[in-house]
């Protein structure tokens, strides 16, 4: 862990890729299956009562506590998210009970890093047949990361296979106060990503273009884009 540089990070528009069906203006999922607003409400109580990230605002999520999360700013649920709904088995620089903020210098590396991920889930079924609709926003950052582009052990951290040694070092970096790594992209040659560990450090973040992903029977979706006002 000490052999990993620490690296001054002050750059804009990072760029971070959110499936639409989670962008809180939205109409809600719960809509479709109400019968009528009283219904509607009934349901969002009982969504709410084991919502993850209204859990950790409220101070009940064992991963991270209410002082971490960001109030009162532009799409502050949308950052607080990121760190309150981490995948079951984690990513590759947090472990399942807690998030990260993950975002990539370049829009390529966002969007390749989209298309691996679905192209495993649709891989598992063997069926390549779908479209999904992603919402870019841009965030912008000013602090010091962990550098893993700068250590020699760095490709143990990188496995395409394996997250077990990342998370491993992911969680030591975080007890010990890091406040993030910035690491090669594994899924996009020359790219180059952020896990930022603390929601406090999340600047700016606004909305942009939206892009829908459809695949037509191979592993190679058509990629197309509508620009969204940024805010």
């Amino acid at each position: 862990m000490s052999n990993i540089p620490i690296t001054l990070l002050r750059q804009y528009d990072l760029y971070r890729l959110i499936p639409s069906r989670f962008v809180e203006e939205q109409d809600s999922v719960l809509t479709p299956i109400s019968d009528n607003s009283h219904h509607l409400q009934e349901l969002f109580e009982l969504d709410n009562s084991t919502n993850q990230r209204l859990l950790a605002e409220s101070n009940r999520a064992p991963g991270i506590g209410v002082d971490e999360l960001v109030f009162g700013i532009p799409n502050f649920r949308v950052i607080n998210a990121a760190f309150t709904y981490p995948r079951p088995e984690g990513s590759r620089f947090n472990a399942p009970d807690r998030g990260a903020w993950y975002c990539s210098f370049q829009l390529g590396t966002a969007l390749n890093e989209v298309i691996f991920h679905k192209t495993i889930e649709y891989a598992e079924i063997n069926y390549f047949h779908d479209t999904v609709s992603y919402q870019l926003y841009l965030s912008n950052f000013s602090a010091e990361f962990h550098d893993l582009r700068k250590a020699q052990d760095k490709d143990k951290y990188l496995a395409p296979d394996s997250y077990e040694d990342s998370q491993l070092l992911a969680s030591q970096l975080l007890d010990a106060g890091s406040l993030g790594i910035i690491y090669p992209s594994v899924r996009a040659t020359g790219g180059t990503n952020l896990a930022c560990f603390r929601p406090a450090l999340v600047g700016d973040v606004r909305k942009t273009d939206k892009f829908e992903f459809t695949w037509s029977g191979n592993k190679h979706p058509k990629i197309s884009s509508t620009y969204e006002p940024a805010y």
